[in-house]
């Protein structure tokens, strides 16, 4: 919590005004009573009633003036933790922006979300009362001890009794309901997780009938969540009813031994009736600190799940100094790369060794989980080889910072993403400055014009929420007009024309020979046909390179790729 705190530094000139105002509110507080006291024993009982009307007046100005530091202060700690909140949520964006797959895969989405949005709101909602309270509590606590004190110091031992009585109180029941915050934002990721996957698979969802299942587990979730929220509830919320309970006593000892001293002229009428309002204020001053006592552990909880994203370092760092300058072309070069998923056992990939020259297409093919798209992922640096080089126009990818390596690349991955806006803007996320007519023109390379050009507003018509106002073929289209319109030095087409029907296919195929002339091209394929035409074919197998040549070589000397080909087509379509 306190290493989040730093944050506060920009705003530190509100944050010290907060700490004045809640100061003198402080004061004027306790200058009430006395006052007041001041108006019964000097103004009522010696029937003074100018010294009424005088210092009446002046309680009325101390009391306003306090009001005036409690707007002020209400104001401007609010303004420091929502300038506070919203930096903390840039930072943690930005720093998960940073993050490789891996550290995506580790934490969870879904965790991610929470911490960013709810774990960030706990915190900003504790720093908003702990800039009030750690000011006023102390000094409301201390203040009126002194002045109940100066009142009457016999009297003032029930209040230093009651106390211990209260700080005992407070640590036995934060102590039990400390454990169970961080246990319940744990169970909020999970509930998270829970909706995310139901909200993102409703399709499959329903096709299959599983409503029924996917609320019973929504259900559990929820009652998992709902039952330790009552839990830790049902503890913190015993905390007011047993300090009332104390400080009602209190009161009550208070007035009698009070009357008794009156009664043996050891104090004044006024005095006591500031007494007990000086006790309130103590009584009072310690509920705010239990109140924050209960408040900042569910945030502390949330301040240790921010930190541990803020202090996770990613897997792909930059190098310190770039080897840009010494690249040459697009050409890619595998030299015996091995890798491993973090965490398993056997390798994704070994031993490939390959060359993708600038200017030719080069097609991967082979059966699910020989490793296609894990060996695309690692050229972009989406993870890092285990073993071996990945040379991008001869450098090893390492050696580029991650902003000038994709800057190379034009990335058409295997599920088509597209963002909420026009279908103009969505092509122009591959190059934010390109013009009207490379889009169009982007568009009409990748097939996409036709369907485009019959939408109601054209390029600009909008695209929903992930898509799915778009058909899959239809987003897969746009998805390559996008990294078109980059015209980078690499182009990976992971599975990318899958949703296309086979004349679609052919046809972008044939405008992408022209389009992507002096740029290496990699192609990740189910289809034989989208593959026969490559300049070179990469058989993979069990993640190794299992055959490398063009069709016509491999039907002669692969096996594997005969039985695929023969899988696919019939003997004329071979022929």
């Amino acid at each position: 919590m306190l290493k989040l705190l730093r944050m506060l530094k920009p705003y530190r000139v509100s944050v010290s005004l907060v700490l004045v105002f809640v100061f003198i509110q402080s004061l004027s507080e306790l200058f009430l009573p006395t006052l007041m006291s001041d108006i019964v024993d000097k103004g009522v009982v010696g029937g003074d009633t100018p010294y009424i009307w005088r210092i009446g007046g002046f309680m009325l100005l101390v009391a306003l003036g306090g009001a005036a530091c409690s707007v002020g202060a209400s104001f401007l700690s609010a303004k420091a933790a929502g300038g506070f909140g919203k930096d903390l949520r840039r930072k943690v964006f930005g720093h998960v922006e940073q993050f490789s797959l891996h550290e995506f895969d580790k934490i969870g989405t879904a965790s991610l979300i929470t911490r960013t949005t709810n774990d960030i709101t706990q915190v900003q909602q504790v720093l908003t009362m702990m800039m009030r309270v750690m000011v006023m509590a102390p000094m409301m606590c201390f203040g009126g001890i002194i002045m109940a004190l100066y009142k009457d110091a016999t009297l003032s031992l029930i209040i230093i009794a009651i106390v211990p009585i209260l700080a005992i109180v407070i640590y036995s029941i934060v102590s039990r309901g400390v454990p169970l915050f961080k246990v319940m934002q744990t169970k909020i990721d999970k509930l998270n997780l829970v909706l995310r996957e139901n909200l993102t698979g409703i399709r499959v969802i329903r096709s299959f009938n599983r409503i029924s299942q996917e609320q019973s587990r929504f259900n559990k979730a929820n009652y998992d969540l709902t039952d330790t929220s009552i839990k830790v509830n049902r503890i913190m919320a015993s905390l007011m009813p047993i300090m009332m309970l104390v400080l009602n006593f209190a009161s009550i000892a208070i007035v009698w031994f009070g009357g008794l001293r009156i009664d043996g002229g050891h104090m004044a009428v006024g005095d006591l009736m500031a007494f007990i309002q000086y006790a309130w204020q103590i009584m009072f001053a310690l509920i705010f600190a239990s109140m924050m006592f209960v408040m900042i552990p569910r945030a502390s909880a949330s301040a240790v799940r921010i930190n541990e994203v803020l202090d996770m370092k990613p897997d792909i760092k930059d190098p310190a100094l770039s080897s840009l300058a010494s690249t040459n072309g697009g050409s890619v070069v595998f030299e015996d790369v091995s890798f491993h998923y973090p965490g398993a056992e056997m390798a994704a990939l070994s031993g490939i060794s390959f060359t993708a020259d600038s200017g030719k297409i080069t097609a991967i093919i082979g059966g699910t989980g020989s490793g296609k798209s894990t060996l695309i992922n690692l050229i972009p640096r989406f993870y890092d080889v285990t073993s071996g080089q990945i040379r991008i126009g001869g450098v090893d990818n390492r050696e580029l910072t991650q902003h000038q390596l994709r800057a190379k690349i034009g990335l058409v991955p295997q599920k088509s993403v597209l963002f909420t806006g026009t279908i103009a803007e969505n092509i122009r996320y591959g190059k934010e400055e390109a013009s009207d007519e490379e889009v169009h023109h982007a568009a009409a390379v990748a097939q996409a014009s036709e369907f485009v050009n019959e939408m109601k507003e054209g390029f600009d018509s909008i695209i929903a929420q992930g898509g799915t106002n778009v058909s899959g073929g239809q987003k897969q289209r746009l998805s390559i007009a996008r990294a078109l319109v980059r015209k980078p030095d690499i182009y990976l087409f992971d599975d990318s024309f899958s949703a296309l029907d086979f004349k679609t296919d052919a046809k972008l195929r044939q405008a992408l020979r022209s389009e992507t002339g002096d740029a290496a091209v990699l192609i990740v394929a189910q289809r034989v046909s989208t593959v026969m035409d490559a300049d070179q074919i990469i058989v993979l197998d069990d993640g190794k390179v299992a055959a490398i040549g063009n069709h016509r070589e491999l039907m002669q000397s692969s096996e594997l790729y005969r039985e695929i080909v023969t899988s696919q087509l019939s003997e004329e379509e071979i022929a």
